[in-house]
């Protein structure tokens, strides 16, 4: 059966197609920024928020796709206590990115799985980066190189490609790096059936 993905992630929609799954997207209508303050101003965790947002993205879908299964999914990004989003254009990318370099930060990603309108399963992920301390003129060289994709995810970075040359040290699943707990995701699937064990 086709799986419905609630996210409009590039990334997250290439994970699922290349490891095998039938995939049709359908983006969930919400204000995350609104409901990202929300959680801050309940003084909500980065795994809870992610959770949450991931939960209410699969939610706002499953009545669209009678019985079949959504997927919804999100990734909170904490540094010190602060949370970042993804930027809004250039200038705000190269701000997050002084404001990380030389730092240790937290990726957090959430997937939520739910059958017409009930949860059926849930993971959150935890992957620590740390950044070296690279110099101005090789963050605007970066920049440069990688264009509007500095605006495509909560990091402005993409460890995937360039963005590799920003760190000094990565502890955690390559896969949550990129926005979802791919390996636990395939793992419950197999479990209920909808992709051969």
């Amino acid at each position: 059966m086709t799986i419905v993905l609630a996210s409009a992630s590039q990334v997250r929609r290439a994970l699922l197609t290349a490891a095998g799954l039938d995939l049709v997207v359908d983006p969930a209508p919400v204000d995350e920024a609104a409901l990202k303050a929300s959680f801050a101003a309940e003084a909500a965790g980065p795994a809870e928020t992610a959770e949450a947002l991931a939960e209410l993205k699969a939610g706002r879908i499953s009545p669209r796709h009678p019985g079949r299964l959504v997927i919804g999914a999100d990734q909170i990004l904490e540094c010190e206590g602060r949370s970042f989003d993804k930027p809004a254009d250039r200038a705000a990318a190269r701000l997050q990115l002084q404001a990380l370099r030389g730092r240790r930060h937290s990726l957090y990603s959430a997937a939520l799985a739910m059958r017409d309108g009930r949860r059926l399963w849930h993971h959150v992920a935890r992957a620590d980066l740390t950044m070296r301390g690279f110099s101005d003129s090789f963050l605007d060289s970066y920049l440069d190189r990688l264009g509007p994709a500095a605006t495509a995810s909560v990091g402005a970075y993409q460890l995937e490609g360039l963005g590799a040359q920003l760190f000094a040290r990565i502890e955690g699943d390559y896969f949550t790096i990129l926005g979802l707990p791919l390996l636990p995701l395939l793992e419950f699937l197999r479990g209920v059936g909808e992709i051969a064990p």
